[in-house]
Parts: C-alpha cells; sequence; structure tokens
C-alpha cells in the first residue's frame, strides 16, 4: 500500500547569521529574522492542517531538531535533521529516507504557498514521475517525486542559486514524465522584501 503523499518543509534555524543572510544584507538581520519566522510559522499552520498529505520540518543544524523556536511548534508536526552538504545533497537525503509514498519539498520562504496549491501536486504525481513549482527568477520553489517504481536522483551538476537552476534540474530528468505547478516568488531580496509588504497590506 502507497503512503499517504508528504510534504517535508526545510527550515533553518530562525537565528541571525543563520537564515536570509542576503536579504539581511539589505534589510538588516532582525527583520530577516523576523520575516522567516512569520513565513514558517504560517506554512505550518498553513499545511499541517490538511489531512490530504502529511508534513514533516526537516531542519537545519542537526542539532535543531529539539530546539523550541515558537514558529516550529505552529503545527506540531514531527521534525527531522537534514544531512550536511549543498542543497541538492540534502533534497535526495529526504528523498531517500522520509517514508516510500510520493514527497514534496518545500522551502519557507514562498509566502503564496498554500495547501490547496500542495494538494494540486499530488494529484499531478499521481501521473507524473516529477513536479516542479517554478519560481520567477528561474528556480524553483518545489520538487515532488512520486518515487515509484524508483527514487530518482535529478540533482547532479544543479547551477544553485541561478537562474539555470530549473533548467539543469529538468536536464536530468530527461525521459522522464514531469509537471509543473503554479509560479510563485520567493523571498531573497530587498526588493521581494518589499513586494511581499506591499501585499501583506
Amino acid at each position: 500500500m502507497v503512503e499517504r503523499p508528504m510534504v517535508a518543509i526545510m527550515a533553518k534555524a530562525p537565528v541571525c547569521g543563520a537564515v536570509k543572510t542576503r536579504l539581511a544584507g539589505e534589510i538588516g538581520a532582525v527583520p530577516a529574522v523576523a520575516l522567516t519566522r512569520a513565513l514558517t510559522a504560517r506554512l505550518v499552520r498553513e499545511l499541517a492542517r490538511d489531512t490530504r498529505f502529511r508534513c514533516v520540518l526537516a531542519v537545519s543544524p542537526p542539532s535543531a531538531t529539539t530546539a523550541r523556536f515558537p514558529a516550529w511548534r505552529a503545527g506540531c508536526v514531527p521534525r527531522t535533521a537534514q544531512r550536511r552538504g549543498d542543497l541538492g545533497a540534502r533534497m535526495q537525503a529526504i528523498f531517500n529516507r522520509c517514508g516510500t509514498g510520493p514527497l514534496a519539498i518545500v522551502g519557507t520562504d514562498i509566502p503564496g504557498i498554500t495547501r490547496e496549491i500542495i494538494a494540486d501536486v499530488f494529484r499531478r504525481l499521481r501521473r507524473a514521475d516529477a513536479v516542479f513549482g517554478p519560481a520567477e527568477d528561474g528556480g524553483y520553489w518545489l520538487v515532488g517525486l512520486r518515487r515509484r517504481p524508483k527514487i530518482l536522483k535529478p540533482f547532479a551538476n544543479v547551477r544553485w542559486s541561478s537562474p539555470h537552476a530549473l533548467a539543469d534540474t529538468l536536464a536530468n530528468l530527461d525521459g522522464h514524465r514531469v509537471a509543473f505547478a503554479k509560479t510563485l516568488f520567493d523571498i531573497d531580496t530587498g526588493t521581494d522584501y518589499r513586494r511581499h509588504r506591499r501585499r501583506s497590506a
């Protein structure tokens, strides 16, 4: 029997100097951490209450799995430690060890994620081998794998934090069925931050 789908939320400990360092250079460390905490709490609450899929919080550093950050406790979801390595290695480790059914990975800096978007991703994974949520900057805010009949390995030689990240990952999936979710924006720069503030207002 295939397990109920799972969404893994990748989260870094929301402390100064550990999260959104590029953004912090533009708006300051304290506002950047405050944003991370608010977005993480919102996302955990949004996704954890949906019974169509399970949630797990994949945290970094590994020592933070027992930390008592309020943002992480918002939805009372289980935690697992991220492995070491670049983004691709850490995501591949999550796919390799978290359950056996369909799984999608998201970050915490995408304010537009909703439970309906995630549910739609899992509907698409019934027919596709992989689903991506494109980001406006050329990367992606979500990657989902069906993991049947085997777990794919799409992250080799990807130019992370560049406009080529999605294209590089797709090149590794040549010959497999790929679908796409809604395009969203993530908050990496001061311009992104001000855009989010305007939308929130």
